[in-house]
């Protein structure tokens, strides 16, 4: 005995094949669509579970103050390596050592590179020592300059350059001087004064280099 078709409330008749094919059509989107919904739910809190991981588990902390760079140890190494006296500059509370290094090429250079210790301050200053060199080598680093005047510190002339005019935004000032065989320069971004006052804490150490040529 054959079944009588469902009447579908809303309806008032049985469904047709279409209908039906219809509405499970539209069940099974809905069903898929809030699969969907589901699994996005669950990867968004997989997320933020994995952060909050990596977040907690990271070593909290400042980061730690770089370690200070021993001057008169590279310098003993330079004065080893080069048979002669090398500058060591003892910087003040003003200043930081940035860079100590010995460079290669055709002229050997010592130089110790300072910058102001202050957070908020700029420039910088770089103390070169070149062996065997005078004042000709100097427009090696200075753009081409050639001293523009000079200046006096502690009872020694220094040779001035002034390349403020220039628009060189490393490169401001500079003040050089002979000593014994090498050339002493002074170079940077930092003012003529604060340059001076630097130059003369190396003034003893220039005399002996004078006197072990």
């Amino acid at each position: 005995m054959s079944r009588e078709p469902r009447v579908v409330a809303g309806l008032g008749r049985p469904e047709t094949a279409q209908e039906t094919a219809d509405r499970k059509a539209e069940a099974s989107r809905v069903y898929r669509s809030s699969q969907t919904f589901r699994n996005l739910i669950a990867a968004l809190i997989v997320t933020v579970a994995v952060v909050a991981i990596v977040v907690l588990g990271v070593p909290r902390g400042e980061v730690p103050d770089r370690p200070a760079i021993d001057v008169a140890a590279i310098a003993a190494d330079v004065e080893t390596s080069m048979q002669r006296p090398a500058l060591v500059v003892e910087a003040d509370d003003y200043w930081r050592v940035n860079e100590a290094a010995l460079s290669g090429g055709s002229t050997r250079v010592w130089t110790i590179t300072l910058a102001p210790a202050a957070d908020d301050a700029r420039g910088f200053v770089r103390v070169a020592q070149a062996f065997d060199a005078d004042v000709t080598w100097a427009p090696q680093v200075l753009d081409g300059m050639a001293p523009t005047g000079t200046t006096t510190i502690a009872g020694r002339e220094w040779d001035e350059f002034d390349l403020r005019g220039r628009g060189s935004a490393n490169i401001s000032y500079a003040i050089g001087t002979q000593a014994g065989p090498d050339y002493v320069l002074l170079y940077g971004s930092q003012s003529p004064e604060a340059t001076a006052e630097l130059a003369e804490t190396l003034s003893a150490q220039i005399d002996d280099l004078e006197e072990a040529e």
